[in-house]
């Protein structure tokens, strides 16, 4: 009798599951949960899995964008200035553009803060794991922006 290996589906609704239940804060602790639930997944596997659900990884750990499957208030993302002042390191402007360095895994909840405050000197920005681009409309945009960014960051 062969045994039956879970697919991607049920892989993606436990790695729900898991993060949601309680804080898991690497991805060798999220390989290693879904082991012992029966997933044999290697880290690439994992990985893929993380930016298919579009996971990031917060102050608490790993999180589902749309808060572990809440409605989102206001009130439970930590404001950006909260967020600077524990992950941010450095900021850099390149013309219009900034390049805001956190600590590894900060770069992504960072980000989010920014892109939810909605603020007028920011046209977007790109998050990579210690990284964040910051896209503004002009150079004296950007430069308001830098100065705001480092005293957050302190």
């Amino acid at each position: 009798m062969s045994k039956v290996v879970p697919g991607k589906h049920e892989r993606h609704s436990t790695i729900r599951e898991l993060v949601a239940a309680e804080p898991v804060t690497s991805q060798d602790e999220l390989r290693r949960k879904l082991v012992r639930r029966g997933f044999d997944v290697t880290q690439a596997t994992l990985s893929r899995d993380i930016h298919e659900l579009r996971l990031y990884k917060g102050p608490r750990g790993y999180a589902i964008p749309d808060g572990n499957g809440h409605i989102v208030e206001d009130d439970d993302q930590p404001p950006v200035d909260e967020l600077l002042a524990s992950f941010g390191l450095t900021v850099k402007q390149a013309q219009n553009q900034l390049v805001l360095r956190t600590t590894s895994g900060g770069a992504q909840p960072v980000a989010l803060a920014i892109d939810h405050e909605q603020w007028s000197d920011v046209v977007g920005t790109l998050a990579g794991d210690d990284t964040v681009l910051i896209i503004c409309p002009d150079l004296r945009r950007a430069s308001t922006l830098r100065e705001k960014l480092e005293r957050m960051i302190g």
